[in-house]
């Protein structure tokens, strides 16, 4: 169910909060989602059982008194467990935080909280939120519920599976170089990282500092506008009408880098996504990007020295640290601080090009990931007969948007001949979610998924 048919179940009376949220616990048990579990997908860290009924009896008792807090109340939601949460352990998927409670809720989880969601629980996630695996040496690791042989990528894997397995319609990731974006697009849900800061990291582990952002995880589009207007305060603001419309809205397709090495597959998927879109009246206009090897190779580099920063204080624990996690702390820490700001001046000529496209287009088609889910364990793939680094070739069409901070979102479009879901990626200006979200829901509507 989605956000909005469970809130018009709630609100038709068909269904209690406590009801849901029920069943939602018992789902969760039975799908043995819970870390430590032999089986299954192993999508949560922390399932906060009494908490969550006695939330669920809270938004009852709200309607009860007539008070509407709007469509997130009585909607069991899941946090990634970077995310402080009062009273409840915030691990950040890592052995060192392990028994670390809040006492205070970050500011994503208040506003939801205010919403009226019941926060069901943590979600399990790449150590430390630092790759894109979600393979937790501490915690076990996630499985993609499309083919539990998978991963459902990272590091927000523990929400993408949740989600895609139907145990929440809403969980919240963070994503620093796509992690938001590249577990919707292996597990196939919707995935959104809005512009840098619109909603708020306070109370958010850090891991790059300057390149971090945090999202929804949805079933549909519309579901993660419902939940971006929570997390910024909106009302009503970023959820497309029923009968969206993108005609004449101009839809640019790079001629370079995006369709130059990708899986076959996921290229026919997002050229049909792109057919729908000129169906329903967009302009489709070929662009050429700039330089995307080399925001890419930015990103990487400050996410290595920042993240060696952020994390640094707990750097003689060497012993509590996955072996990934540790190698990229050590790289980390051998940037020099001259190609950490030569990286910063570079995002910020691409910020200056960018510009020049927003000039031309009102957003950007491109494929989400450049593969389908990997296998848990494979450590590279082949994608157009050249063998790749599975975090580099995951990563690939994602993370120069961390580094420009603009708004970029993944919605299905499509399933390869094996069932493997595929992403199709919607960018646009900055602060445009509005039309990111717009074009996402008209072409849900037309059925592209």
């Amino acid at each position: 169910m989605t956000i909005l048919e469970a809130a018009a179940a709630i609100r038709g009376k068909k269904i209690s909060c406590a009801e849901l949220t029920k069943e939602t616990l018992a789902r969760i048990t039975r799908v043995s989602s819970i870390s430590g579990s032999k089986t299954g997908i192993n999508a949560f860290i922390t399932v906060d059982q009494d908490g969550a009924t006695a939330r669920a009896q809270a938004a009852d008792a709200d309607f009860a008194k007539g008070i509407d807090r709007g469509p997130l109340q009585g909607i069991p939601i899941a946090h990634k467990d970077i995310i402080h949460t009062a009273g409840l352990r915030t691990t950040y998927g890592s052995k060192i935080f392990a028994d670390f409670v809040p006492d205070h809720d970050a500011e994503i989880a208040a506003k939801l909280n205010a919403a009226g969601a019941v926060m069901i629980g943590k979600t399990g996630l790449h150590e430390f939120a630092y790759g894109i695996t979600s393979n937790n040496p501490h915690y076990g690791a996630v499985r993609n519920p499309c083919d539990v042989e998978r991963i459902p990528g990272g590091s927000s894997g523990g929400s993408g599976a949740a989600v895609a397995a139907d145990l929440v319609p809403l969980a919240t990731g963070t994503d620093t170089g796509g992690s938001i974006r590249i577990p919707a697009s292996f597990c196939g849900v919707v995935g959104l990282k809005p512009t840098f800061d619109l909603v708020s990291r306070r109370g958010v582990m850090p891991l790059g500092f300057t390149l971090d952002h945090i999202g929804p995880m949805t079933k549909t589009v519309r579901d993660a506008a419902v939940s971006l207007n929570a997390m910024t305060g909106r009302a009503d603001g970023y959820v497309p009408p029923r009968d969206v419309e993108i005609h004449g809205l101009r839809i640019g397709i790079p001629t370079n880098f995006f369709f130059d090495q990708v899986d076959l597959e996921v290229a026919g998927a997002v050229r049909r996504a792109i057919q729908t879109a000129a169906a329903l009246g967009g302009q489709i206009i070929e662009v050429r990007v700039p330089d995307m090897n080399a925001l890419t190779v930015a990103g990487r580099m400050i996410l290595l020295a920042e993240a060696a920063t952020a994390l640094g204080p707990h750097a003689e624990r060497r012993g509590d640290f996955g072996a990934d996690v540790l190698a990229l702390l050590d790289q980390g820490r051998l940037v020099a601080a001259r190609d950490y700001i030569d990286a910063q001046r570079l995002r910020q000529i691409g910020a200056v090009e960018f510009a020049r496209i927003w000039s031309q287009v009102d957003c950007l088609f491109t494929p989400a990931t450049p593969i389908t889910a990997p296998k848990v364990g494979q450590t590279t793939v082949e994608v157009g007969g050249i063998t790749e680094d599975t975090r580099l070739a995951s990563t690939r069409f994602a993370r120069a948007f961390n580094a420009l901070g603009i708004p970029a979102m993944s919605i299905p479009c499509g399933l390869t001949k094996t069932g493997l879901p595929i992403g199709l990626q919607i960018v646009g200006p900055p602060r445009r979610e509005d039309t990111v979200l717009r074009v996402g829901a008209a072409i849900e509507d037309a059925g592209h998924q």
